[in-house]
């Protein structure tokens, strides 16, 4: 997948930045995501960790704008592919992270919501991209 493409489907990022030099996702590229709408604007680096071909990829969060990667430890996010039928893939986004800090722990419970409606809209997206493709 071209890491560009990013925009097209995740309705926070307006914009992708390669930081490796390379638009192809592989393991060890690192791209920034710039959201520039809404709440919450600013920016996150993505590190890809692992890529296992149509079953999953692996993210790391190093950095962000927010304090994300420096309150929640060993933040990561696998997108995980289960083929259904011929026709039908279920794709799955978990995210990871180590909530040793009491803020990490009390922002954990505030944060969970948002998270799950911003991932949510993240499949929604990808979803829609893929039907448009397709039809």
């Amino acid at each position: 997948m071209d890491i560009s493409k990013i925009p097209e489907f995740h309705p926070r990022v307006s914009k992708v930045d390669l930081l490796s030099g390379k638009a192809v996702k592989e393991e060890g590229v690192s791209y920034r995501c710039s959201i520039t709408e809404g709440r919450g604007k600013g920016t996150c680096v993505e590190k890809i960790i692992k890529i296992v071909p149509m079953e999953k990829f692996t993210t790391s969060l190093p950095e962000d704008s927010w304090g994300i990667a420096d309150l929640f430890e060993n933040y990561t996010v696998d997108t995980v592919f289960e083929s259904m039928s011929k026709d039908h893939t279920k794709v799955s986004i978990l995210h990871y992270y180590d909530t040793i800090k009491l803020k990490a722990k009390l922002m954990n419970i505030l944060a969970k919501g948002k998270v799950t409606k911003q991932t949510l809209d993240t499949l929604n997206g990808i979803k829609e991209k893929l039907e448009a493709e397709n039809k």
